[in-house]
């Protein structure tokens, strides 16, 4: 384990709204079981199409809105273009989220957004202490 490591595991591999650039990002790859099992990258996808890397800036602060219209803040490390079985195309997401956990999100459900976003940066400070958003 590198000291990298030992900071992130120290940590639990989450971010706040000041800090989160210093995220290691998965790029120039198609991520594969063996790098999400190393921490390299927060998911491997199988049974699909001409999985490709997406040239986009990581880390990359993102809201990510689910099915019922509520944001999350996030920030996405990993970014992959694949073909479904259908042929459909999909472009999907790792992001880690203000806790350390990962998630796995299409691009069309998120919104890419600047650091300065006064409303992702609230949404980070109530990720890491719900208290705050109470004032």
């Amino acid at each position: 384990m590198t000291t990298d490591d030992d900071a992130h595991e120290e940590d639990g591999g989450g971010f706040d709204a000041e800090d989160w650039t210093r995220l290691t990002p998965f790029t120039g790859a198609v991520a594969t079981l063996d790098d999400v099992q190393a921490r390299r990258a927060v998911f491997a996808l199988g049974d699909t199409d001409d999985p490709r890397p997406i040239a986009m800036d990581l880390p990359q602060p993102v809201i990510w809105w689910d099915e019922d219209g509520a944001g999350q803040a996030a920030v996405a490390v990993q970014a992959e273009t694949h073909l479904g079985p259908d042929g459909e195309e999909m472009e999907v997401l790792g992001l880690i989220l203000p806790d350390g956990g990962g998630a796995v999100a299409l691009l069309e459900d998120v919104d890419l957004v600047d650091a300065s976003d006064p409303a992702w940066r609230e949404m980070v400070t109530n990720a890491i202490d719900p208290a705050a958003g109470e004032d």
